[in-house]
């Protein structure tokens, strides 16, 4: 495991923490301050747990049943059955890595002091994370509303030594054989801890933090293929110019047209446009090439607003009823996942359409009347190979799929207990998505890339001049093994390959040794 080590407290988490936990490992803490919030909360509701008036979520059921009142000697089984009856997802295991996110944030509410478990349920949490112990969460069973509640409950089976778990070693196994290999004791969960344990955003928001990390990466590789297709295309670069995009002061766009400049920077073959094959010359280059920047830029900034989104999520305590700094403990509605919802499919439109532009790019280069000089499909023997044609088309239905995935699932709600909760934001189903979405675009991105590349190389065989790092951008991609079309080696597209320089972030880092830092 990763010795670095997350210290959680009583004010929210960051990003980075978020991923370090859920993709490397990181070790988990509770702060001192966390412990103490997390005792005086508790002493609030021990002491509503005695009073003779019932209290939601202490001493009452739970949703539409909120209204009969619990005695005291049922009241441990209240919650663990809370924790068995909601533990009733299904389908395919969702990602060791979504769970651990999961988790984490869960812990992170727990440790704000607003929910009223003891510090033990939260330390048992923190310790399953760093024993590695993953539990099995299944794809179905949350609408985004009073919490990811099916996801949540499966992790709260493991704390009490129920149900099934991944081990570190990767061997799924009973959690309770688990718990005690680890040295871990199974918590028996007392009043609103149940509860506590199931009524967040934290697997949407988990999966929300993930996706913008990868985005992040794959819009500057975005912007990075993006020029050299306006490179191999002999197109203009007189679009990317400051001063026209300082006119029209969009953040991302700018940033976008500055990445593609950089790239671009040394190029002999931008702005020849009719190059060496007699056409008349260009006016204008298509849109796709001309227009990335706009495109590219829009996302961006949807990622901007998404990524404030997740700050303001991450800062959050999302639970029901919640302990207030006076010691009331009240009811309300923070669990609703819209604010979440909205925005993990807003990044799937702007996806979609990346994806989309991305694609376009490529069918350009591959066709001859298009594509100013180089032979079709990128062939080496164009008629006896088909050169990159099925690569494209492998590209088309990748981006039709992504179309389908930008559909709105926040758009939708189901009432579910009873019509108590009547609206929900279908949150958790946005996320889904949009995780199946970037890995697609990251896909589409790696097909342009690949085809880019070769006709970069094909336009130095014609005796012209790439620009630097272009060239750093082959160099790289031939060196991590991804291999070229050429004389004598032309077999299958290399695709996957592309695609792991690109999500692996090896594409960025080629280029930023050569342009320095992109925006």
């Amino acid at each position: 495991m990763d010795m670095h080590t997350v210290v959680v407290g009583t004010s929210g988490t960051t990003p980075e923490d978020v991923i370090a936990v859920a993709r490397a490992d990181a070790r988990v803490e509770l702060s001192a301050a966390a412990v103490d919030a997390l005792a005086a909360a508790r002493e609030v509701v021990e002491a509503l747990a005695a009073k003779p008036e019932p209290v939601y979520g202490v001493s009452t059921g739970f949703g539409a049943l909120a209204s009969r009142h619990i005695s005291p000697e049922l009241r441990v089984q209240l919650q663990r059955n809370i924790v068995r009856s909601h533990a009733a997802g299904m389908g395919p295991r969702v990602e060791r890595e979504v769970v651990r996110a999961l988790m984490f944030l869960r812990l992170k509410t727990l440790a704000s002091g607003h929910t009223g478990v003891r510090p033990e349920v939260a330390q048992t949490m923190a310790d399953v994370l760093n024993a590695g112990i993953t539990p099995v969460v299944h794809e179905y069973g949350s609408l985004g509303c009073s919490g990811d509640l099916a996801p949540l409950s499966h992790c709260a089976l493991t704390l009490m030594g129920e149900g099934e778990a991944e081990g570190p070693d990767g061997t799924v196994r009973p959690a309770g054989e688990l718990l005690a290999a680890h040295g871990i004791t199974p918590v028996e969960l007392h009043e609103k801890e149940g509860l506590a344990l199931l009524n967040g955003t934290d697997g949407m928001l988990g999966m929300l933090v993930l996706a913008l990390a990868d985005l992040r990466n794959l819009y500057l590789s975005a912007d990075i293929t993006a020029a050299l297709s306006l490179e191999a295309l002999l197109g203009s670069d007189r679009v990317l110019a400051p001063e026209l995009h300082a006119i029209r002061p969009h953040p991302g766009q700018g940033a976008s047209a500055e990445n593609m400049l950089r790239v671009l920077a040394g190029s002999g073959l931008t702005g020849r446009h009719a190059g060496n094959t007699g056409e008349a010359p260009r006016v204008q280059d298509a849109y796709s090439v001309r227009c990335a920047p706009q495109v590219n830029g829009a996302g961006r900034d949807t990622l901007a607003y998404a990524s404030v989104v997740a700050g303001r999520e991450l800062a959050s305590a999302v639970d029901n009823p919640v302990v207030l700094p006076d010691g009331r403990v009240e009811s309300n509605g923070n669990f609703h996942g819209a604010p979440v919802a909205y925005v993990l499919d807003f990044l799937a439109i702007v996806a979609a359409d990346l994806g989309s532009i991305s694609e376009r790019r490529t069918d350009r280069l591959l066709d001859r009347n298009r594509s100013h000089g180089l032979p079709p499909f990128l062939a080496e023997d164009a008629g006896v190979d088909s050169g990159l044609m099925i690569a494209q088309y492998t590209q088309a239905a990748l981006v039709s799929e992504m179309k389908r995935l930008a559909v709105p699932a926040s758009a939708d709600s189901i009432p579910s207990s009873a019509m108590q909760e009547d609206h929900v934001s279908m949150g958790w189903s946005a996320a889904r998505k949009l995780r199946t979405a970037v890995t697609g675009l990251a896909r589409i991105v790696a097909v342009e890339l690949y085809a880019a590349t070769r006709a970069v190389e094909l336009r130095a065989a014609q005796g012209l001049t790439p620009a630097p790092a272009s060239l750093a951008a082959i160099e790289a991609l031939r060196a991590a093994g991804v291999r070229g079309p050429g004389p004598d080696r032309f077999l299958a597209p290399d695709l996957a390959g592309a695609d792991a320089f690109v999500r692996e972030g090896k594409l960025v880092a080629a280029v930023e040794r050569v342009t320095g830092p992109l925006a």
